[in-house]
């Protein structure tokens, strides 16, 4: 049988300090609790890049310039329903502070200390990558 594959964006934007902030998702949404990298689907006709400007300025009210977006890996990750397949770009500049928006709870966070927060199954991965880069 065959999953549809959904294409979702997400960003690690990393600070001065080098921590990367995290968001919790909510109550009420699939994997609620679970820690991942701010981002989002992306929409028919848009590109991965557009779609991390559109969902950072709707989620957390940071502007980021598509220059700023720097491709760093992806995950690629088969779940019951569907296949997930989420390029993961890092961003050291942005306009505004980070704020909750959408009932999320957002934390800074050092790469080496990611294994302490729950993740979904396709972000796991990522942390690795980091904690070597970052």
């Amino acid at each position: 049988m065959t999953k549809p594959v959904i294409l979702v964006a997400a960003v690690g934007l990393v600070d001065a300090d080098g921590r990367v902030l995290l968001a919790q998702r909510p109550p009420g949404k699939k994997m609620a609790g679970l820690w991942e990298f701010p981002g989002g689907k992306v929409e028919p006709g848009e590109t991965p890049e557009a779609a991390l400007i559109r969902e950072m300025h709707e989620e957390l009210g940071v502007d980021i310039k598509e220059a700023c977006l720097a491709p760093f890996t992806f995950a690629s990750h088969a779940y019951d329903d569907f296949h997930l397949l989420m390029p993961l770009y890092l961003c050291r500049r942005w306009q505004g502070t980070p704020a909750p928006h959408e009932g999320q709870v957002l934390k800074w966070v050092r790469p080496k200390e990611m294994k302490d927060y729950p993740m979904p199954p396709a972000d796991i991965p990522l942390v690795a990558m980091l904690r070597d880069y970052l």
